[in-house]
């Protein structure tokens, strides 16, 4: 009997895991914020029909299809700074970094003061594949694939030296 409970018990630890679509956003002052399953409904919702990734090449690797996300700046909207002056926030860039390591970057400016931060999108699923993790994609690149992020755990805002 208590092999079946451990059994179920790490089955359900297991299916809650890999369902979860929950972000670390990690503030310059090492402050923590986790977006959770819930809070993605709360963002204004962007679709795009689909996507082609190219690589740093620019040739075809594949097609995303029925995007749904929210934009990276809408989240990071939401994140407080202890800056005294915005003319600070110029200095700041954005980690996005997977679960494996993988890392791409965007500046603050490229966010908020520029056409690019209109489109860039953090996406809890796609294609109705919500199990296989947040991804964020910057979907006017040249080379899309660049910064296509899958499996995205954190989401690290940093300073310039």
């Amino acid at each position: 009997m208590k092999k079946h409970l451990l059994f179920f018990a790490f089955l359900f630890v297991t299916i809650t895991f890999a369902q979860s679509k929950n972000l670390e956003i990690i503030a310059p002052d090492n402050q923590k914020t986790i977006i959770t399953n819930v809070d993605w409904e709360k963002y204004p919702q962007h679709t795009i029909d689909s996507i082609q990734i190219t690589n740093h090449l620019k040739e075809y690797r594949s097609t995303i299809k029925n995007v749904k996300g929210v934009l990276l700046k809408d989240v990071l909207s939401r994140i407080s700074f202890k800056e005294k002056s915005p003319k600070v926030l110029s200095e700041y860039y954005i980690v996005c970094i997977a679960e494996d390591g993988y890392k791409a970057v965007f500046s603050w400016n490229e966010i908020f003061n520029s056409a690019v931060g209109d489109h860039v999108l953090i996406i809890p699923e796609t294609e109705g594949r919500s199990k296989k993790g947040i991804s964020i994609l910057s979907p006017t690149d040249f080379a899309t694939g660049r910064r296509y992020v899958k499996m995205l755990t954190t989401i690290a805002l940093k300073k310039t030296n």
